[in-house]
């Protein structure tokens, strides 16, 4: 029942309607996601003025449009719909066109757009195709909401510290000097940081799934969007 209602699957409950709860939850989705997809334009070898001029007017196109059913075989998963969408768009260069007219300088969605050629730089400076970038960051903005929301329930519990020490070991690293050394920092055992560890991993994958889910149809696509994710984040 709960994928009835995650923000990709109100959005297609109404394709085609202008419906304000469905234009709530694919603008909540494109602000989240919107630097993976310029990230791929850069890689398309567009010039950074560009790229932030395409992905606005990208975006406001889809907002305008509702076009949902253009890419049935995407419809499973944001990600995979989102990307076949914008190379669709960046192949069309009336409708380019006409969506920056359209746009005329008033923004569809608050993107933090001068932010992005700083956050291109520290991209790799070649050997990944554009897809390969997208996937990359797509799977690592996911990572990063996750974390973002665990810290900010850590500092809350009054554990930010303890977070900050544990969450290397979230992401598959050693941590330096071992549970040991974290246990000397926090001032406890090495047998109570292993099970803090234990809980942390636990609440990561509970609170990834969950973020997961809001792009994705079913509980099949969730686990699939994972392994897919973490084979992105390898490469």
């Amino acid at each position: 029942m709960r994928f009835e209602t995650t923000q990709w699957s109100v959005v297609l409950a109404v394709a085609g309607d202008d419906s304000a709860a469905a234009r709530r939850a694919l603008a909540t989705l494109c602000e989240t996601y919107w630097y993976p997809l310029y990230a791929y334009i850069r890689r398309r070898g567009y010039t950074p003025e560009d790229a932030q001029d395409l992905t606005q007017s990208f975006f406001t196109l889809l907002l305008e449009r509702h076009d949902f059913n253009a890419v049935d075989r995407e419809r499973g998963r944001f990600r995979a719909f989102l990307l076949a969408s914008l190379q669709h768009f960046l192949a069309n260069d009336a409708v380019r066109r006409r969506a920056q007219k359209r746009g005329g300088g008033q923004p569809a969605l608050s993107l933090s757009l001068e932010d992005a050629e700083g956050r291109y730089q520290f991209e790799p400076a070649g050997g990944l195709t554009p897809e390969t970038i997208f996937d990359r960051r797509w799977a690592l903005t996911v990572i990063e909401r996750v974390l973002n929301e665990l810290r900010a329930d850590a500092r809350e519990a009054g554990n930010a510290d303890e977070f900050e020490r544990l969450k290397a070991s979230l992401l598959g690293q050693a941590p330096a000097g071992g549970y040991a050394a974290i246990a000397k920092g926090l001032g406890t055992t090495e047998g109570a940081v292993k099970v803090a560890v234990h809980r942390l991993r636990r609440t990561f994958h509970e609170t990834l799934r969950r973020h997961i889910a809001e792009t994705v149809l079913s509980e099949q696509d969730v686990d699939e969007e994972i392994r897919y994710l973490i084979r992105a984040v390898s490469q």
